[in-house]
């Protein structure tokens, strides 16, 4: 019902696009931890993966070890979908045997892509196909061109509903998770999203307490400031 991607890149930042005809699919299938690791629990969900999956991670185990023992622990195994992508290390991925077609997932070098009951394996073809093409640009965009490229090849066989992006650097909070929950476009309305959140959120995210600095940009001024150093940034990058 659900195709995601998960992401690493050179900053040590995990990124997670998803998308679904279910309602609210970034509510449950998404697991994000700093530092650790990036996981999606799909098909017939198991949010009991993510807390448990991130805490293998947590102890240094291999993305392969923590599938093998979240699924190995769990009886309803045949029917769930599971990839985990660590900090370091190789991904890994499970598409349990009752899945619903088309089902299943590719791993590569610093990303995977995994997705159940999908028009294809065009789908997640176009998704990987798309990331790896787009490495020029920003992480969330890089994610939001693979989703997009994943719907254009048919997504969710059912129709479409939901979609989120979640990016984790170096903070216990995600530097941006926007969700779509029900919506005749999803990942259009996702893209939409993620543009209003240049416009002040993400620049006044970074001006907020963090684990180096309890504290914080607490002069309004100087936190203003610092949301047009980011737009005339983005602006010399367009230019």
């Amino acid at each position: 019902m659900t195709w995601s991607i998960l992401a690493r890149d050179e900053r040590g930042r995990f990124g997670v696009a998803i998308a679904s005809r279910f309602f609210a699919v970034g509510a449950l299938c998404v697991h994000t931890r700093r530092g650790v690791g990036a996981l999606s629990t799909q098909a017939l969900v198991n949010p009991l993966y993510g807390p448990a999956g991130l805490a293998l991670l947590g102890e240094g185990r291999a993305a392969g070890d923590v599938v093998a023992l979240l699924i190995g622990a769990d009886d309803g195994r045949a029917v769930r979908q599971l990839h985990v992508l660590p900090a370091t290390g190789a991904p890994a991925a499970h598409t349990g045997t009752s899945c619903i077609d088309w089902c299943g997932h590719q791993v590569f070098d610093g990303f995977s892509v995994a997705g159940n009951m999908l028009a294809g394996p065009k789908v997640i073809e176009a998704t990987a196909h798309a990331y790896r093409k787009n490495e020029a640009k920003p992480l969330a965009e890089r994610l939001l061109a693979a989703l997009a490229a994943g719907e254009a090849a048919g997504g969710d066989k059912r129709g479409k509903q939901a979609a989120a992006l979640r990016i984790h650097g170096d903070e216990d909070y995600p530097e941006l998770d926007i969700r779509v929950d029900d919506h005749a476009e999803p990942v259009v309305e996702l893209e939409r999203l993620y543009r209003v959140s240049l416009e002040r959120f993400q620049p006044f995210v970074a001006c907020l307490a963090g684990r180096r600095d309890g504290v914080g940009l607490t002069d309004r001024a100087e936190i203003e400031a610092r949301i047009e150093r980011f737009h005339a940034v983005r602006r010399g990058r367009s230019a």
